[in-house]
């Protein structure tokens, strides 16, 4: 037994994950009923990520700004920019995969019950604002990261001029958090094993077929986002190949938050490949956590591609100034999604206005993507989260770059 313990020890955690993942897919077709206890593992998974994330968040964050030293550059403009551009970029990308392969949508029975979307991108970003200074017991609760973060910084910032042994004991806390992340994270190939399961045995395949080109559309944006624009924009800022990099975020954050569907829990697990990629920590334990909040690049294709498969429904006809409109929209409107319930799509009623489209037509087409969400929102939020680590390290290399100093990407496969 210890001998199969250790050897399984010595696999990459990426190797386990996939082993969880064949057995649960094993275990949901051949006995759906039999093995249903294994879903609580899944659901302890996600929960402990998420129950750390919001502490690990605010000591990381604290820590990190109490103890910088005067003088030393972060990358956080350049950050904030590629995360705009990319999620930009998304929903321009979903627009024209709408023009090239229209879909349209059977609305009937569809319907989204009594959710409330907002009302305009004005109430969005007020409520964005709004979690800025939201109480920071209330902001930990209901793990607001805007909230989190905006009292982390203030924290920090205040914390300078503390004695040396205070600043020791909030590092302390940080560090205890992170080795607790890292023994979360040690359970990801059984929380995947019972994720896997309970989206299978429960959702089976069937419930999507009908739903197959909206599903391949979606997918198809995403994954031309993950694989060329976003590549094409790292390019343009280290001047190197850059899919080591691409490929290395996909797999040690997006596989992992692919199943749990949650950027907040997959905050743990980029701040710890953002750590094994040697990145300053000053700079990622802020850029995450604000990138699980405002870095959406799959929420604005899931808002451009739904938006326009009610247009076409509907038979209205989109023109180009339009078009570029909803990009914009669904930008602004993405970086408002983890502050409205039910996310992304909850805002593609916002969209739907811009054409017209009744509000009580437009809850049919979230009922739509709900139904589809199995896929969608699995991808979307792998998306999301690789992308804030991809991002993060694109500013970091672009620093070393103007520098002088040597980047060699191909070294970030040692620490896999």
């Amino acid at each position: 037994m210890n001998s199969l313990i250790q050897k399984w020890n010595r696999l990459s955690l990426v190797k386990r994950i996939l082993v969880g993942l064949i057995v649960g897919i094993i275990l949901a077709l051949t006995m759906p009923e039999t093995a249903k206890p294994v879903t609580i593992f899944g659901s302890l998974f996600v929960g402990a990520l998420k129950a750390v994330a919001p502490m690990l968040v605010l000591f990381l964050v604290s820590s990190a700004l109490s103890q910088h030293k005067s003088g030393h550059q972060t990358n956080m403009k350049s950050i904030i920019v590629l995360y705009l551009v990319g999620t930009f970029s998304a929903g321009l990308i979903g627009v024209l995969a709408s023009f090239m392969f229209p879909v349209t949508l059977t609305l009937s029975g569809t319907e989204a019950g009594n959710l409330t979307p907002p009302g305009g991108v004005t109430e969005v970003l007020k409520g964005l604002l709004l979690n800025l200074v939201d109480n920071p017991v209330k902001a930990l609760f209901n793990a607001n990261y805007i909230g989190i973060l905006s009292w982390a910084v203030l924290l920090g910032i205040a914390l300078r001029n503390a004695s040396d042994s205070t600043k020791t004991i909030i590092a302390n806390v940080a560090d205890a958090l992170s080795t607790i992340v890292r023994w979360v994270i040690n359970f990801a190939p059984l929380g995947i094993m019972g994720l896997v399961f309970e989206s299978i045995a429960t959702n089976g395949i069937q419930a999507l077929l009908s739903y197959g080109q909206l599903i391949v559309l979606l997918v198809g944006a995403m994954l031309f986002v993950a694989l060329v624009v976003n590549p094409i924009i790292v390019f343009l800022y280290i001047r190197q190949n850059p899919y080591p990099l691409v490929l290395r975020c996909l797999k040690d954050s997006g596989i992992t938050a692919f199943f749990t569907r949650s950027s907040a829990a997959n905050i743990p697990v980029n701040m710890s490949l953002c750590e094994s990629l040697g990145l300053d920590k000053d700079t990622y334990s802020v850029s995450i956590p604000l990138g699980a909040t405002i870095n959406m690049a799959g929420a604005a294709v899931t808002i451009s591609v739904l938006s326009l498969a009610a247009a076409n429904t509907l038979g209205i006809k989109v023109d180009i100034p339009t078009a570029f409109i909803l990009s914009v929209l669904s930008a602004i409107s993405a970086c408002g999604a983890s502050g409205v319930a039910g996310g992304s799509l909850l805002l593609i009623p916002l969209a739907c206005s811009l054409f017209g489209i009744p509000n009580d037509i437009a809850m049919q087409v979230v009922g739509v993507g709900f139904i589809v969400g199995v896929i969608q929102d699995s991808c979307e939020t792998a998306l999301n989260s690789s992308s804030d680590v991809l991002f993060t390290a694109t500013a970091e290399f672009a620093k070393w770059r103007k520098e002088g100093r040597k980047i060699d990407i191909y070294d970030t496969k040692k620490t896999a």
